[in-house]
């Protein structure tokens, strides 16, 4: 079962600015649709003001829309069974981790514009400040985190490059 975030917001979450927020859900095969993703994204986003955080500004959430939509779509068409989305915001990062039940690497194709499908997980790391993917027993989690708070000391958003193998146990990339 699935708890509203609107309630789950209210009645689970600790307030002020430094507890985080936190939203998990899941879904059985075939149930997830990456629409409800999106809606629990919003709502946590709403919340978060009224815990005495700052909006988050519109670029942010809607990268953050185009992130969840991607990993439950791709969660969807390429893993078998359940998975899930697991939201956190604290005061200066949003994460975004969706988990499914495939063991498979996930696959960044080159890029092709004649190709129809394919685009979802470099639109991901374009969107990320950092991109994190973890085996786990029976699965694997992406995770990607938006940093909320602009550092003054750079001008650019610096992104990790992806270099540790899958089979390592933790894949980052930027």
């Amino acid at each position: 079962m699935v708890i509203p975030l609107r309630q789950q917001a209210a009645d689970d979450q600790g307030s002020g600015e430094h507890t985080p927020l936190r939203y998990t859900a899941a879904w059985t095969s075939g149930a997830a649709r990456a629409v409800d993703g999106r809606q629990a994204l919003r709502a946590l986003l709403t919340h978060a003001p009224h815990t005495g955080r700052a909006p988050i500004p519109k670029p942010t959430a809607l990268d953050a829309e185009l992130i969840v939509s991607e990993l439950i779509t791709n969660a969807v068409r390429h893993a078998p069974g359940p998975c899930g989305l697991i939201l956190q915001l604290s005061d200066n990062e949003l994460a975004i981790t969706v988990w499914d039940t495939s063991t498979e690497e996930p696959v960044f194709k080159s890029p092709d514009g004649h190709r129809i499908g394919g685009h979802g997980l470099h639109l991901v790391r374009a969107v990320s400040n950092k991109v994190v993917v973890t085996p786990r027993a029976s699965g694997k989690q992406i995770t990607a985190r938006l940093l909320l708070t602009n550092n003054e000391n750079t001008s650019t958003i610096h992104r990790t490059v992806l270099t540790t193998p899958f089979s390592k146990r933790t894949r980052q990339q930027g």
